[in-house]
């Protein structure tokens, strides 16, 4: 959370990505896909900002591979030789670690604190988590896969790291099933999810508010996973408000121009064309009547933005772009 609220980019990043690599490796998923696309709608950077090094890399491949789907997002990442990278992730394990170089920074304070360490480690000691990882790999690669999970449970006592677990080829399906071997545990996976995209929406929250409407229509269709239609022309505007007996509101104007209404999403109306708008007691329904409306309402300064719904009740904005902004927070919630 500090690292999101506070930090510089590259640690964002970071955070984002280990967060969504383990929330995937926790057997949740969903809670994953929703951090990162929360994460590129609000920072504007290529997912490929989540693979800080050959790891992490092969963490997204295995893990793509043993759900059986890449998300439209990770298009974005390079594609790998799976092959090639379970031979270097075996490596990788196997490597041992080395010794510290004795008086490397000399008499300094950190020097004498190098060469303490240095004096507790042996040239060539293994390394206590990757080696419970590469016998856990290699049970379930033999299909012992309750094996494996106990192993997997030896290295959650030591120092888990969900990328080089999830690089594992044969353990990230048993990951991405389920077994949390670090005991999230749905609600924390959800909590944890919820609170790190507050943050992004708080470290970015001017964003949304600085982009232009095609840029704001082209994330919530991103978002949607829907695509748009095209602009209305200035004649299909001009004979609407002909037909209504006064002007749009401005920047509903700038809306029509950008696309000439919206398909329908889970919770939110279809936006009409401009050619289907009509006014009743001078109300204009902007959206497809049904348990959900949006309405432009005449007030003394010009116009609000009404939206009902069955369920929630009445909203009222100020303008139909404080409408969309707040449709684009929702979805990326």
């Amino acid at each position: 959370m500090s690292d999101v609220l506070t930090a510089g980019e590259p640690q964002v990043d970071r955070a984002v990505g280990d967060t969504a690599l383990l929330l995937a490796g926790s057997g949740f998923p969903g809670e994953a896909d929703r951090l990162v696309r929360t994460w590129r709608s609000v920072t504007e950077r290529p997912a490929a900002a989540l693979v800080p090094g050959p790891v992490h890399a092969r963490a997204w491949a295995m893990l793509f591979e043993a759900r059986g789907e890449r998300p439209d997002w990770a298009g974005e990442l390079l594609p790998l030789d799976l092959d090639a990278e379970e031979a270097a992730h075996r490596a990788y394990l196997s490597r041992p670690v080395p010794s510290l170089p004795t008086g490397l920074l000399g008499d300094t304070t950190a020097g004498k604190i190098v060469s303490g360490l240095a004096e507790h480690l042996e040239q060539g000691a293994e390394d206590p988590a990757k080696t419970a990882l590469l016998r856990a790999e290699d049970l379930a690669r033999e299909g012992e896969h309750d094996a494996a999970l106990a192993a997997l449970a030896d290295w959650a006592a030591l120092r888990p790291s969900m990328p080089a677990a999830l690089a594992c080829r044969h353990l990230a399906p048993l990951l991405v099933a389920g077994a949390d071997p670090l005991g999230l545990g749905e609600e924390h996976a959800t909590a944890l999810a919820a609170e790190l995209i507050a943050a992004l929406r708080t470290r970015y929250a001017a964003k949304s508010a600085s982009l232009d409407w095609p840029s704001l229509i082209d994330r919530v269709l991103e978002l949607r996973e829907a695509c748009g239609r095209a602009p209305a022309s200035t004649r299909d505007i001009e004979a609407a408000e002909t037909r209504l007996g006064r002007e749009l509101p401005p920047d509903y104007r700038e809306f029509l121009r950008t696309t000439d209404g919206l398909p329908a999403d889970v919770a939110f109306p279809r936006l009409l064309a401009a050619a289907e708008l009509t006014a009743h007691g001078g109300v204009v329904p902007v959206s497809e009547r049904g348990e959900s409306m949006i309405l432009l309402s005449p007030v003394a300064s010009g116009w609000v933005v009404v939206q009902t719904d069955a369920l929630l009740g009445t909203s009222t904005y100020r303008t139909f772009r404080e409408l969309m902004e707040e449709h684009l927070r929702l979805l990326e919630s």
